[in-house]
């Protein structure tokens, strides 16, 4: 069964000139539903996270000031927006949907979180409208729990994940692998195991050839037993903050082969949906909705 963390608070309110963005998280579900791709059995609602797993990703001196809303004016405006109550459960249920959903990948070899891929949360700060990295959270809790002895992080929004390369940065266990515009955010880029920064329009010919030259040696090499897929949808040519030149079918082709290639392996993959900033909010769900629909036709 095709299992998807989906919350309302997914959709919190954010002030004037953030509500656009996360109109998606709702809209995405609301479209599957509609085709009759999914049903509400699909879909799943996560707790919040403890203090203790999250603890084993973020320092504890930022995740306190984090939780009693103390972070100071400078650290706020690094992460994009206003703190709040409500904004810090958000990020907690995401990043617990996330954990979910590695559960729900071993059971069905895939499964997603309708929001995630929050990379740009280091070990000690936010940023980039990312407060806790869910997928270094998800892969440290495997980890801990003995579920996974070998973890690929596949990066392939348009921004560098540069939260997720320093928090596992000296950590021989998890492999970061990041393929982003080469002068798009973040201005100081972290060192992934592996970055593949792309010049500015690169189209989905040269960005499908690459990964399909880079991916399956990745593979090959590290020998994952888990892989955590960031989908960010920011690659579109549609995309206000992407400078890259994909179509929405290129984009659909990327993930028709990272699935290929997680199912020949027999890897399971938890789906973090990333980033999306094009003018058309329908482009921007449609492009997430392909990757559903993808997973849907290759594993279901």
């Amino acid at each position: 069964m095709l299992k998807i963390a989906f919350d309302p608070i997914y959709a919190h309110p954010l002030p004037e000139g953030h509500r656009f963005p996360m109109l998606k998280y709702e809209l995405i579900p609301g479209q599957l539903l509609h085709e009759g791709l999914i049903t509400k059995d699909n879909l799943f609602s996560p707790d919040e996270l403890d203090e203790e797993t999250i603890l084993r990703t973020h320092d504890r001196e930022y995740w306190h000031q984090l939780r009693d809303l103390t972070l100071s004016a400078k650290e706020q405006r690094r992460i994009g927006f206003p703190l709040s109550a409500k904004l810090v459960e958000r990020e907690i249920r995401i990043a617990k949907g996330t954990i979910d959903g590695c559960k729900y990948a071993f059971e069905y070899g895939v499964a997603f979180n309708v929001a995630g891929g929050t990379h740009h949360a280091g070990t000690n700060w936010g940023e980039g409208f990312c407060m806790l990295n869910d997928q270094a959270i998800a892969a440290n809790y495997l980890l801990h729990h003995k579920l996974a002895s070998s973890v690929l992080v596949v990066d392939l929004d348009v921004h560098q994940g540069n939260g997720t390369a320093q928090i596992f940065e000296n950590q021989p266990q998890v492999f970061t692998f990041s393929m982003h515009g080469a002068n798009n955010f973040p201005a100081r880029k972290e060192h992934s195991d592996l970055d593949i920064p792309l010049p500015d329009g690169t189209d989905g010919e040269s960005f499908l050839t690459i990964l399909k030259d880079t991916l399956p040696k990745l593979i090959a090499q590290q020998k994952p037993d888990f892989i955590f897929y960031l989908a960010g949808v920011d690659v579109l040519a549609t995309d206000k903050l992407g400078k890259l030149s994909l179509s929405k079918d290129d984009c659909k082709a990327r993930e028709r082969f990272v699935f290929e290639q997680c199912k020949a392996n027999n890897i399971p993959v938890q789906v973090s949906m990333g980033g999306g900033y094009s003018a058309d909010i329908r482009d921007i769900v449609n492009a997430h909705c392909n990757t559903y629909r993808v997973a849907d036709e290759l594993y279901f």
